[in-house]
C-alpha cells in the first residue's frame, strides 16, 4: 500500500492502542461512564491487548515516556499527532483528577482555539444562506425564510427511515465510484433506525451497522441526504472498515481501530464525514449548498451555546433561550437535543469538532491531485489525525 507507514510509527501506534484502553478501563471505573474515553473498539477478543495501569499517576508518566519517544518517528505527520495525543490523553487524565477549565479543554483535548465561533462567521454564513433562500424565492426574515423552505422539503417521521436507506445505497455506489473501493459487499453496510428522546441527531452504530436517527427534531431531504454520507459513505462506516481493514493486514497501527472522544483525532474524524457531499461530487444544486450552510451553522451556535454554559457559567434556560433564537430550522427538538448533547460534562467540548472538522479537511482534500486521491485516501483514512496534521500530506 502507498504511504505505508514505517517499522517505528506501527510500534508506536499499536503501543497508543494499548495506553487509551488502559486510561479507558481506569475512567469507566471511576467515573461508571460506560460510554468511555475509547467509545468504539473494533478489536476481535485478545487482539488488542490494555495497559495495566495501577492508577491515573501512572498511566500519566506512561504518556510523557510516550510523547518523548513519538518525536523520533520518521514521518514529520506522526510526530505532530502522536505528540498531541499524549497532550489530549494527558490533559483527560488532569480534567479527572483535578479539574480543567474550559478553555484548556478545548486548547488540550482537541488542539483548537479555545474560542465559540466568532460573531462575523456566523453573520457570514447567515449571508450566505440568505442570499440562497432570496435566490429560491423565499421572503420574510431570515427564519420566516428558512422555516419555508423546511416546511417544503421536510419528510415525515414515519418516512424517514425508507428515505435515508435510499439515500444510503446512492452514497454507497458514489464512493466505490469517486473515493475507494469499499472492501465490503453493500449488505454489510448501515440500515436507518428511527430513535426518540437521546441528546443526538444521529449515531453511527458501527459495530450493528445501523444510524439511529433522531426524529424528534423537524428532518429534510437534503438533511437525509447530509446523514447519508457522514453517518455512510465516504463518512464514519467507510472511516471504520478501511481502519479494521487496514489495521488486520498490518498496514496500519492498532490505534486506528479505536474511536476516542475528547482528544486529538476528534475534529478530522467529524471533519472526514462533513466534507462527504463534495467528495462524492453529490452537491446537486442550491439546495444542498443551502444544506451545507446550515449544517456550518448549527455547528457555530452550537459552540457558542456550550461556551455560554461552560466557560461563562450562565443557567441552562437562558443558555437554551439564546440557542433557540439563534437556529433557524430543526425545532424544538433540535434545540433539545442539542443542549442535552453539549451539556454532560464529559462531551462538552466535542461540538468543536463539527466547527473545525470541516475547516481542516476539505481544503485537504480540494487540494489533491485527482491522481493521489487513493493515496489520499491512505493517508486520511489509514492514519488518527489531528486538524494540524491532516495539513502535512506530502506534496
Amino acid at each position: 500500500m502507498t504511504m505505508q507507514p514505517s517499522d517505528e510509527t506501527l510500534s508506536l501506534g499499536n503501543r497508543a492502542a494499548r495506553g487509551i484502553l488502559g486510561v479507558d478501563r481506569i475512567y469507566r471505573d471511576e467515573s461508571g461512564d460506560d460510554f468511555g474515553l475509547a467509545c468504539l473498539d473494533m478489536s476481535r477478543p485478545g487482539e488488542l491487548e490494555s495497559e495495566s495501569f495501577a492508577d491515573y499517576s501512572e498511566a500519566t508518566e506512561w504518556w510523557t515516556e510516550f510523547q518523548e519517544d513519538a518525536q523520533r518517528l520518521p514521518e514529520a505527520d506522526r510526530r505532530l499527532y502522536y505528540a498531541q495525543l499524549a497532550v489530549s490523553t494527558r490533559a483527560f487524565i488532569e480534567w479527572r483528577t483535578s479539574g480543567l477549565d474550559f478553555e484548556r479543554q478545548l486548547g488540550d483535548f482537541l488542539h483548537v482555539p479555545a474560542a465559540p465561533a466568532a460573531d462575523a462567521e456566523i453573520a457570514e454564513l447567515c449571508t450566505g444562506i440568505r442570499g440562497l433562500l432570496d435566490g429560491m424565492g423565499f421572503h420574510g426574515d431570515l427564519r420566516a425564510q428558512a422555516q419555508a423552505w423546511e416546511e417544503r422539503v421536510t419528510v415525515p417521521p414515519e418516512d424517514v427511515p425508507d428515505v435515508l436507506n435510499g439515500l444510503l445505497a446512492e452514497a454507497w455506489e458514489r464512493t466505490n465510484e469517486r473515493v475507494f473501493p469499499i472492501p465490503a459487499d453493500p449488505s454489510d453496510g448501515m440500515r436507518a433506525e428511527a430513535v426518540r428522546d437521546v441528546a443526538y441527531n444521529a449515531r453511527c452504530d458501527y459495530l450493528a451497522r445501523t444510524i439511529q436517527l433522531n426524529v424528534d427534531p423537524i428532518l429534510t431531504r437534503p438533511g437525509l441526504k447530509h446523514l447519508a454520507v457522514h453517518e455512510g459513505y465516504p463518512g464514519h462506516y467507510l472511516q471504520f472498515k478501511l481502519r479494521e481493514t487496514w489495521a488486520r493486514s498490518g498496514e496500519a497501527p492498532q490505534d486506528v481501530l479505536l474511536s476516542v472522544v475528547n482528544t486529538a483525532s476528534s475534529s478530522v474524524f467529524e471533519g472526514i464525514a462533513d466534507a462527504g457531499l463534495d467528495v462524492v461530487g453529490w452537491n446537486d444544486g442550491d439546495e444542498d449548498r443551502l444544506q451545507g450552510l446550515l449544517t456550518r451553522h448549527r455547528a457555530a451556535i452550537g459552540t457558542g451555546a456550550a461556551w455560554r454554559l461552560h466557560a461563562l457559567g450562565r443557567p441552562r434556560d437562558e443558555v437554551k433561550d439564546w440557542l433557540a433564537g439563534q437556529a433557524l430550522i430543526g425545532g424544538d427538538g433540535w434545540v433539545e437535543n442539542r443542549l442535552r448533547f453539549i451539556e454532560a460534562p464529559s462531551r462538552a467540548v466535542l461540538i468543536w469538532s463539527y466547527w473545525w472538522g470541516e475547516q481542516a479537511v476539505a481544503p485537504a482534500w480540494n487540494s489533491i491531485d485527482p491522481a493521489r486521491v487513493h493515496e489520499f485516501v491512505y493517508y486520511l483514512y489509514g492514519r488518527m489525525h489531528s486538524v494540524d496534521s491532516v495539513r502535512l500530506f506530502p506534496g
